[in-house]
């Protein structure tokens, strides 16, 4: 005998087999039969998708507007323009001194504007001051942590600045006497998040800028380290900078993880110009000698020219052969030649406007991880992590 319902035709059961409420067949069938919706619940969380989508469509637009826009500037090629420029013919240049003390590899190292001295740090957790002449060290500094990943030296040569995996940035006062203790007179200017990945004096010895693996990069008061302005706008680990060179020079170009190359407005903390075209981490950023151009390298193997007047890239510095990275990049005075320092521990020297490779330095004994060339042009020093540093001219 089959079981019948005892509630009336249009009072509401529970199905046990559909779990939902139904209704017996009636004049008002069909009234519970779907399932009840909850637009209330659902609506923020479409919503927020839709506004989601929207703002990622209009930033595609806007991206593709603005590529268009430079390429509307995009009349010639640097190296069509240089076609009737003389080329550079072969030169000479050899390691005249190599720097040897540190126990570890060297990661950076900065000039003195006296053009003889150099400090450089260490994953031996070792920053030391040299003369770059006699190849004596002067002053040698432990620091609390390994990997010493950025140094600077004071425009006044009067103290020198690192830092790294302790995620600070400490300024030491330099003396005469060279039996001074210095750590003793260390003064905690910078603190990041992560790891500290480059530091520059500004135009004097009152300030310091810093990049950080915590995504930014900040301006400092040296005397009382309060933090002047912040800069936001890399979405991973920034591992260079680089400050403009004019005087009043207000500008820095820093690159990152992200692959990005970003100019920044010192005084507003706002990027004012954005470069993505390497494919690969940006290890280092350089300003031409003008001040109108910065070059990049990177791990993608490749050295890259922008253009900040014309808003874009302007050449590449790169050839099949070389498929390693590129660690460190600096300008020669005049700015005609590129130098570039690579993991397969090689420097390779560029014609900035032919895009030819016009030599090629052999010495150091594994990857080249520092570069720069001296304040007055006449030679440049490298670090490496076969735990050396040269001198080139």
């Amino acid at each position: 005998m089959r079981a019948t319902s005892v509630l009336p035709p249009d009072v509401p059961h529970l199905d046990s087999s559909r779990r939902r409420l139904t209704r017996t067949p009636g004049p008002c069938r069909g009234k519970y039969m779907k399932s009840p919706q909850l637009p209330e619940m659902a609506t923020p969380e479409v919503q927020l998708n839709e506004t989601l989508a929207h703002l990622k469509t209009e930033s595609e637009a806007l991206k593709s507007k603005l590529e268009e826009e430079r390429a509307k500037l995009h009349d010639v090629e640097l190296h069509q323009v240089a076609e009737k420029v003389e080329g550079l013919g072969q030169f000479v240049m050899k390691t005249r001194r190599t720097l040897k003390g540190h126990g570890n590899k060297v990661l950076c190292m900065d000039w003195c504007k006296d053009k003889r001295r150099i400090v450089s740090s260490s994953q031996d957790g070792k920053v030391i001051v040299w003369d770059a002449f006699t190849t004596n060290k002067e002053h040698a500094v432990t620091m609390p942590c390994t990997w010493v990943m950025a140094c600077a030296y004071a425009p006044s040569g009067c103290a020198v600045a690192c830092g790294g995996l302790d995620n600070k940035c400490s300024v030491y006062p330099l003396s005469l006497d060279k039996n001074e203790n210095l750590a003793a007179k260390k003064k905690s200017v910078a603190m990041h998040t992560n790891y500290l990945s480059a530091c520059s004096f500004t135009n004097s010895d009152m300030q310091i800028l810093t990049s950080s693996g915590d995504g930014t990069c900040a301006l400092w008061d040296v005397e009382s380290g309060q933090l002047l302005q912040s800069f936001h706008g890399h979405a991973a680990d920034v591992l260079c900078l680089d400050l403009a060179p004019s005087e009043t020079g207000n500008t820095f170009v820093s690159g990152g993880c992200d692959k990005k190359a970003n100019v920044w407005d010192m005084r507003s903390g706002q990027c004012i110009q954005s470069f993505e075209t390497h494919e690969s981490d940006i290890n280092s950023v350089r300003y031409y000698p003008s001040g109108d151009a910065f070059a990049s390298g990177s791990d993608d193997a490749t050295c890259r020219l922008y253009d900040l007047r014309a808003d874009r890239e302007v050449a590449i510095y790169s050839k099949e052969s070389i498929i390693f990275g590129v660690s460190s990049v600096d300008f020669s005075l005049s700015g005609r030649l590129l130098f570039g320092g690579y993991n397969d521990y090689t420097i390779n020297v560029w014609d900035v406007l032919k895009g030819t490779r016009v030599s090629i330095l052999f010495g150091h004994e594994n990857r080249v991880s520092t570069l720069r060339v001296s304040p007055d042009g006449t030679a440049f020093c490298t670090g490496s992590w076969d735990h050396t540093l040269r001198i080139w001219a």
